[in-house]
């Protein structure tokens, strides 16, 4: 318990009815002055948002194929000095090799819920070595094959790499990767699963 402080050499007596009131009352304050499940004085504030200036975006290119379908590891690793956090979606989309989009923007797969996520410091951890320090998290990527969709809806073409939107920020990264895209609007080609911790691959 913390000392009471000394307000002067009178000693001022409560009752524990009036104790038991001031109690209730201070109570009352904090809660008036904490809306909407604002965390109390002394709780551990969460981490910024990791913003794209923050991130290396970089691809696990040792995709696993199943059903027409290849699934990387799309990777964010925080190699900022301090911590910060991430959740959700990715915006990923293919480009051509004039860096313009090919198609659709990756769908959603609700393969798993999104959780926020805090990530250490990569910069205190010597960067990529700090990987089992906790500065990596992981989004699942899909990559169609294109040949399951009719030419005349899907265009095929080489895509030269991704647009990738770090999770609630609008400026993005590209990751060179050459793969089948469509050219044309309609088919969902790629999907992308919310950020998991961690490096998920073997």
């Amino acid at each position: 318990m913390r000392p009471r402080p000394l307000y002067s050499r009178v000693a001022v007596r409560l009752t524990a009815t009036a104790c038991a009131a001031a109690l209730t009352l201070a109570t009352m304050l904090v809660a008036t002055a904490l809306p909407g499940g604002s965390p109390p004085v002394g709780a551990a504030a969460a981490a910024p948002r990791c913003t794209t200036d923050e991130l290396v975006v970089w691809l696990d290119t040792r995709g696993n194929g199943a059903a027409g379908s290849t699934y990387y590891d799309l990777e964010f690793t925080n190699l900022s000095t301090h911590a910060c956090s991430i959740s959700g979606y990715p915006g990923v989309s293919a480009l051509n090799f004039s860096g313009q989009q090919l198609g659709n923007a990756a769908g959603h797969d609700a393969e798993h819920p999104a959780t926020l996520i805090t990530l250490s410091s990569g910069a205190a951890h010597e960067g990529l070595d700090g990987f089992a320090t906790g500065n990596t998290a992981t989004v699942v990527l899909q990559i169609t094959d294109t040949g399951n969709y009719p030419p005349s809806t899907c265009a095929s073409v080489a895509a030269a790499g991704l647009r990738v939107y770090p999770p609630d920020q609008t400026a993005s990264k590209i990751v060179p990767f050459p793969f089948g895209a469509c050219s044309r609007r309609g088919p969902l080609f790629l999907h992308v699963e919310a950020v998991q911790r961690g490096i998920v691959s073997d």
